[in-house]
This record gives C-alpha cells, sequence and structure tokens, in this order.
C-alpha cells in the first residue's frame, strides 16, 4: 500500500485532496486506479487509510475508510548529528535513518570533515537532502516526514542537543559494550535522544574533551572501527530494537 503525506488542510468531511507533484506520481508513475488503496499521514502525525475516489488534472480525491491508522513513529525522538562525510555517503545515511526511526538528522561540520560547504552549496544541498528523506519517510510507512536541518558548526549542534535527555558518542577509543547496554536500557519512553557520529576522520580529541565537558555519553560500538555511514545506523539500530522490545514488553 503505497504512502502520502499532506498538510491537515488537505483534509476535510472525510476527504483528502492530493496535490502538486503527488498527482502526477500516483497516476503517470504507480498508475493508480479509482479504488485503490492508500494511506495517508497528516502534518500533525495523524493516520489514515483510504480509496482514491476521483483522479483529475490537478488533483486526486481519496475517500477516507479509516481513521487513526497504526502509528509507526517511535515512542522516543532520536536526533542524528552526523559528521558530514565525502561524495554522497549523506544521501545513503539520510535513507537509513529516516527508514530506522530518526526524527531529524544534523549534518555537522568537525575539523576532520573533508567536506567544506558554503551557504549556497548548503542550501542546495539541504533541499536534495529533505526530498530523500521524504521518499525514505513514504517506503518506510512513517506518519512523520523528518526534518534534515542545515549544517551545523560542531559548537552549535553541542549547543542544539544540550536539552536532550539521552546524548550518546560513539567513539572509537571507547571500550565495553557493558556500558552501551547500560546507557541504552536507562532510555525511557518520550525522552529525547542525541547520537553524535563523528566523519571518515573521527573525532578530534579535543571535540571529545568537549562532549565530555558537556555532560554526553561515550559509548562503545563494538571492537571493530566502523565507518562513518555504519556508525549511526548501528547506534540507531540498536535503539530501535531496545525501545520498541520495551514497548511491546509493557503492551503484554
Amino acid at each position: 500500500m503505497y504512502q502520502f503525506f499532506v498538510e491537515d488542510a488537505q483534509i476535510s468531511n472525510g476527504i483528502v485532496t492530493i496535490e502538486n507533484e503527488d498527482v502526477n506520481h500516483i497516476k503517470n508513475v504507480l498508475r493508480l486506479k479509482c479504488g485503490e488503496k492508500v494511506r495517508i499521514s497528516s502534518n500533525s502525525g495523524e493516520n489514515y487509510f483510504g480509496e482514491i475516489d476521483a483522479l483529475a488534472d490537478r488533483m486526486v480525491l481519496v475517500r477516507i475508510l479509516e481513521e487513526h491508522a497504526a502509528d509507526t513513529e517511535l515512542p522516543n525522538k532520536i536526533y542524528l548529528f552526523q559528521g558530514l562525510p565525502k561524495s554522497d555517503k549523506l544521501e545513503l545515511i539520510i535513507q537509513k535513518a529516516v527508514e530506522l526511526g530518526a526524527c531529524e538528522i544534523i549534518p555537522v561540520a568537525m575539523k576532520n570533515c573533508v567536506v567544506k560547504l558554503d551557504e549556497k552549496k548548503a542550501s542546495a544541498k539541504q533541499t536534495r537532502w529533505q526530498e530523500i528523506a521524504k521518499s525514505a519517510a513514504k517506503q518506510s510507512k512513517r506518519s512523520i516526514i523528518p526534518t534534515v536541518r542545515k549544517p551545523l558548526s560542531y559548537r552549535e549542534a553541542l549547543e542544539a542537543a544540550a536539552a536532550f535527555d539521552v546524548r550518546l558518542v560513539p567513539y572509537e577509543n571507547e571500550r565495553g559494550m557493558a556500558a552501551t547496554k547500560e546507557a541504552v536500557e536507562a532510555v525511557r519512553p518520550g525522552q529525547s535522544i542525541g547520537i553524535f557520529i563523528g566523519p571518515e576522520g573521527g573525532f578530534a580529541e579535543d571535540e571529545i574533551a568537549l562532549a565530555k565537558e558537556r555532560g554526553m555519553q561515550l559509548v562503545s560500538l563494538g571492537r571493530r572501527i566502523l565507518r562513518t555511514e555504519t556508525a549511526g545506523l548501528a547506534m540507531l539500530s540498536i535503539l530501535m530494537y531496545y525501545i520498541e522490545s520495551a514497548g511491546e514488553a509493557d503492551s503484554e
């Protein structure tokens, strides 16, 4: 079943009006017909199942069959602060982070980043990154479209994460999975979580010192050195498994 995102204002009297580029996608790419079922999520996070009622030149009308369809979001908001990687690696990271439940992806300029983006390039990249997040959200049946922010400096990123309940820094020189297990199992439903991932060259020593000074938790992802495009996804996978397992246990 295909997924589409709309604004709250596009839902009225049991009818969803789909507009803009989604109309062409529905009619000419997916070739959906009247009577076919779709899943709709609004910008406020409400979810619906419906069927296509009418296909017009500039809009598609969907009749709602079921309100409050299953919510696919984690009970915790996870923010991925990703050191800017080379080439198009960030596109893969965004796609997979969205699939794994991140609510925001924030690129971060760190000392060992090879990539340097000026304001113009950052704006163009952000538009592209946001489209990737939207596509991944549709594919994975998210209830929201995660936001991809403009790149921040390392200090700006630390300030942005200061109010989060949990702040984790996977670090190659940190040893011991027992501490990682303890940090993850301490997470409670509803808490906000920030994950900081270094670029290809890793964190600079003074960046780690500053993270410690700000009270962030250094954790290990095992004895092997993970690539920057792997480390964040590994941490997200660990958190997703624990959070969803704990939620299922509580509901039994």
